[in-house]
């Protein structure tokens, strides 16, 4: 249990060190012609940081309750993220349909999840 916590944490944390470059909003962190050169790192790293998430399999009631926890605090997290670049762009007056996308995208997949565990267990 705790290699697999330090594994996922090692790529989730390069995960958000590669994400923070694209931002890169001054400039200081890696220019912007090099943006096409990091997508393949990008995918890979997000194709390993998935094999992490499917494989994982939770022993006791206790690590089922922590990756519960886990999982309801990354969903809001997103959802609120998302809903505050909704309101900050429709204060703007143009809305990014990818944020539009993404929170319905997000809602779907929690009602999905929902049904699949009614189903499943």
């Amino acid at each position: 249990m705790k290699n697999k916590f330090i594994g996922e944490a090692i790529i989730s944390l390069v995960l958000v060190g590669l994400l923070v470059f694209f931002i890169n909003p001054l400039d200081l962190l890696m220019p912007q012609p090099l943006h096409p050169f990091m997508v393949p790192f990008l995918v890979v790293l997000f194709i390993v940081f998935t094999g992490f998430l499917w494989k994982e399999t939770p022993g006791d009631e206790r690590e089922q309750f922590h990756k519960f926890i886990a999982s309801r605090f990354a969903y809001f997290a997103v959802i609120t993220t998302l809903i505050f670049g909704v309101v900050f762009q429709g204060f703007k007056g143009e809305v990014d349909p990818f944020l539009i996308i993404g929170i319905c995208i997000a809602l779907l997949a929690k009602i999905l999840g929902l049904i699949y565990g009614h189903i499943k267990y």
